[in-house]
């Protein structure tokens, strides 16, 4: 059976202005001179919909005045279904600032019709918009549902999620709910229709002439008597955003909130494309025109892909917490600079020893975004035969990019050197080391270095000691003289 949740965004036209999350103050929406929305402070002081703008200036001089802004109010629309793409792959928009998703094959992956609601409630309130949402087995039954009735909770949804009980529920509520009504209020109330019942039990005929189709179309498309088609949201081949600020922001961890709602979109880009994100760079602006100050970057290159909310966050919390502004952020932008194929799950039956396979990776990205790329490295192999150089240490999230060798190398080497080479000593022509030391493997000869004045000579062995720990040692050849040398430890 399908099933449809309704997203209805009432506060729209004002939370575009002063997202939700910001900080109160007294702001009135006008549209065409009048009042259309207003913050709770400004209701407190009189103020209410529909009243004229001397009005509003007489009952509070300090409130601020803004007008209705359309553009803002699509792209807002814009950012929320992107972000709601990381549920379901089909979201389209409705009229009268509402979204519909089709939830039908979502509901296993995120646990749950009430779970998925909850979900999306949360992800459209941390960008900073107030939703109002319902369920049914019709779009538009649930778009009719969410704009009319908003104090419904979650649980009580359930009684919606049939047809039957839809048909019911839709019967009660006012025909004004439908906007191809709206224009006929007066000639519908006069011959005593009051709900969508009434509305419904008119000649289909009769109602068809007098009135606009739209009407009995809305009306079959709710009740589910015709199918309904959509326009899907269709996310951008690239992802680069940009976010305006309410207010000058001066600490960087404050800067975490608004480029939360960011990381949102990114996400919903990235699962409806089927990416995972290796490279992403936050950037900070600052003052524009004459005082104008360069942005700053804030690159975060992870260690393996990802497209989790949590893990992106932490690491952003984490660069954001060591990072000092020169100036007050005023605006954000987030680009996905570098993405890769999203990786199927693991089929294992049992888990991977020691944690998950990515619990390195990410151990690595934390400590690199708590401590500096610079202060954490892993070893990392260099193209020379000389164990000393070999052997080296590298940032971690440069040895990332570093592709694995496609073969194991036959040669038997420790992991353990020593910084400096010591020196042995000869007894009955054997090397010592606490013991007399038995080859067990070897020579390794190694000729090289004559290119850089730091030529090596070396035959390499594998030696045991009487306690039977393994040794590393070398034979350097020059001239006549024979010196033995400890190079390495076997654990």
């Amino acid at each position: 059976m399908p099933l449809w949740i309704g997203i209805h965004l009432p506060l729209l036209a004002l939370e575009t202005l002063r997202p939700r999350w910001s900080e109160s103050c007294m702001l009135v929406v006008l549209q065409h001179d009048q009042v259309l929305l207003m913050t709770p402070s400004a209701a407190a002081s009189g103020i209410r919909p529909g009243m004229r703008r001397g009005g509003v200036v007489a009952l509070a001089p300090q409130a601020q005045l803004c007008e209705r802004d359309l553009p803002r109010e699509q792209s807002a629309r814009d950012e929320i279904a992107l972000t709601l793409l990381q549920y379901t792959p089909e979201v389209a928009h409705a009229e009268e600032n509402t979204l519909l998703l089709d939830i039908s094959a979502s509901l296993s992956a995120f646990g749950g019709r009430l779970a998925l609601c909850r979900r999306i409630r949360d992800s459209i309130q941390a960008l900073g918009f107030t939703p109002q949402l319902s369920m049914a087995p019709t779009a538009q039954g649930a778009w009719l549902l969410a704009y009319n009735q908003p104090q419904r909770q979650l649980a009580r949804q359930r009684r919606s999620l049939r047809l039957a009980s839809l048909q019911r529920r839709l019967d009660a509520l006012p025909f004004m709910t439908l906007p191809a009504a709206r224009p006929y209020q007066e000639w519908l109330a006069g011959i005593g229709c009051q709900t969508l019942a009434d509305l419904r039990k008119l000649p289909r005929a009769g109602l068809q002439r007098r009135s606009d189709k739209q009407v009995l179309e809305t009306l079959d498309r709710a009740y589910g008597d015709v199918s309904e088609v959509f326009e899907w949201v269709q996310a951008p081949p690239a992802f680069s955003v940009w976010l305006e600020l309410p207010d000058r922001i001066e600490h960087a961890q404050a800067v975490l909130f608004a480029a939360r709602r960011l990381i949102l979109q990114m996400i919903g880009w990235l699962v409806a494309q089927q990416l995972a994100v290796t490279r992403f760079e936050l950037s900070l602006e600052h003052e524009r025109g004459r005082q104008a100050i360069a942005p700053t970057p804030l690159v975060i290159a992870l260690a393996e892909p990802a497209w989790h909310e949590e893990h992106l966050l932490r690491l952003l919390k984490e660069r954001l917490g060591r990072l000092q502004l020169d100036a007050a952020v005023i605006a954000l932008r987030l680009q996905a600079s570098e993405v890769t194929p999203m990786l199927p799950p693991s089929a294992a039956l049992f888990p991977e020893p020691g944690g998950t396979p990515g619990a390195y990776p990410r151990l690595l990205e934390l400590l690199s975004a708590r401590l500096g790329s610079e202060n954490v490295l892993s070893p990392a192999a260099v193209a020379d035969h000389r164990p000393e150089l070999a052997n080296a240490w590298r940032p971690a999230a440069d040895n990332k990019r570093r592709q694995p060798p496609t073969e194991n190398s036959p040669l038997q080497r420790p992991f353990w050197l020593l910084q400096t080479p010591l020196p042995l000593i000869l007894r009955e022509n054997r090397p010592f080391y606490s013991s007399p030391l038995r080859l067990l493997s070897g020579p390794e000869r190694i000729e090289c270095g004559w290119w850089d004045g730091a030529a090596a000579v070396r035959d390499y062995f594998v030696a045991e000691g009487a306690e039977a720990a393994c040794y590393w040692i070398y034979r350097e050849r020059s001239g006549d003289d024979v010196q033995w040398f400890l190079h390495g430890l076997f654990a």
